[in-house]
């Protein structure tokens, strides 16, 4: 039995957990509840029609952004109003009278719908350190609420959305909030990007058992070599591909200019759920 796979009702003991729903866009087990502000497609069931997903890692540093740009730029070659969103940002630099961050402005090169800043990033913070710290030095604190309103605003303007998470899977956003309880609510499609360095498989396997534990459909993978003297990287990436419940997307290689465009010539993503067939656009 594979990490998407449901677990088998006859198997069920008094008291165990129920049985998951088959595999596919089901309902997060644990969701909190979702303004009515936010269109059906955060639902996450039967066929999407429009492309969104959720980007995260198995760590920090590891080339999140990078990928998220690269699906954006895929998209806009598709034909499609992309937008990028980064709803936290750590590490902002104040430019011109505006915080900055270098990721959040990769995504939004890479889209080409320009929103405001506090729509695609409603949470900019600048120390470059966990959220949850970087927020409480502001006396911030971070909640879904304003994120779900953003997000929604974002599917209004746009075909297709790339919502980039902040470090692993699991970081804290503040005492009862985190990067997991984000992707809940959004219900969106996962794309993990393994960042390839020693220890990576025990990285992604945990993290991919910690998606669907929470009842959100791990779409893909993508390898990104972060190290460029890992040994037996081929040997690591062949045991991903046995033990990971979901498609491997691509291997992105360590890039001299790395860029959205360099990295989308290294991704396939037509299997992804929503993906778009045609080009929609001239």
């Amino acid at each position: 039995m594979s990490l998407n796979d449901p677990e088998r009702p006859g198997g069920d003991q008094p008291g165990a957990t129920p049985a998951q729903p088959e595999v596919g866009f089901a309902e997060p087990k644990t969701a909190a509840p979702v303004p009515a502000t936010v269109p059906a497609p955060l639902a996450a069931e039967g066929v999407p029609t429009r492309f969104a997903c959720f980007v995260t890692g198995t760590d920090t540093e590891i080339g999140k952004t990078l990928i998220s740009a690269a699906i954006l730029h895929k998209l806009v070659e598709r034909g499609q109003r992309a937008c990028g969103m980064k709803p936290i940002a750590a590490g902002a630099e104040e430019r011109d009278g505006e915080l900055h961050n270098e990721d959040a402005a990769m995504l939004r090169a890479a889209g080409n719908v320009h929103l405001p800043q506090h729509i695609t990033t409603p949470f900019m913070l600048r120390e470059p350190c966990a959220p949850h710290i970087a927020a409480e030095l502001e006396g911030v604190k971070i909640e879904p609420v304003p994120i779900l309103a953003a997000y929604a605003e974002i599917l209004g303007a746009s075909d297709a959305t790339v919502v980039e998470g902040v470090g692993g899977f699991c970081v804290p956003f503040s005492d009862d909030f985190d990067s997991a309880d984000l992707a809940v609510q959004l219900g969106l499609p996962v794309v993990l990007v393994v960042g390839l360095r020693l220890g990576c498989i025990n990285h992604a396997l945990l993290t991919a058992e910690a998606v669907i534990a929470r009842g959100l459909v791990l779409a893909g993978w993508v390898a990104n070599q972060v190290d460029p003297d890992m040994r037996f990287t081929d040997e690591n990436i062949a045991a991903l591909e046995q033990r990971m419940p979901a498609p491997l997307l691509g291997r992105v290689p360590r890039l001299e200019q790395a860029s959205a465009a360099a990295a989308a010539a290294y991704i396939e993503l037509a299997g992804l759920p929503g993906w778009p067939a045609n080009h929609t656009r001239n």
